[in-house]
C-alpha cells in the first residue's frame, strides 16, 4: 500500500490521479504555504514513510536502511523531494518509478 498526503488531504494509490497531486501542490504554492509531502509505504518488504522539506522535523527512524530502503531514499533525493522548490512533476515521476 502507498499512501500520499500533501497538506491535510490523503489519497491512497490507485485511487490517487497526476492532476490530484499537481491541484494540491499549485494550490499551496499559489497561497503561499510551504510544500509539505508525505509518501507512506507499506508492503511485504518495508514500512516506511518520506517526508519533503516543508515538513516538520520528525526524529523516527535511528538505524541504518536497508538496501531496498536506501534505494528509496536515492530515488527520493533523485527525484529532487528533498528540496524546498520541487514541483508535481516531481512526486509523479517518484511514484512512477516507485510503482515499476
Amino acid at each position: 500500500m502507498i499512501r500520499v498526503r500533501i497538506g491535510d488531504s490523503e489519497r491512497e494509490l490507485p485511487s490517487l490521479s497526476e492532476s490530484w497531486i499537481y491541484q494540491q501542490i499549485n494550490r499551496r504554492k499559489a497561497d503561499g504555504l510551504s510544500i509539505c509531502v508525505r509518501v507512506f509505504i507499506n508492503d511485504d518488504r518495508l514500512n516506511m514513510s518520506l517526508s519533503s522539506a516543508g515538513c516538520p522535523q520528525d526524529t523516527t527512524g535511528g538505524r541504518p536502511p536497508t538496501r531496498y530502503e536506501k534505494e528509496i531514499f536515492d530515488l527520493w533525493e533523485k527525484r529532487g523531494l528533498n528540496m524546498e522548490n520541487f514541483h508535481g512533476g516531481n512526486l509523479v515521476a517518484f511514484l512512477k518509478q516507485l510503482k515499476a
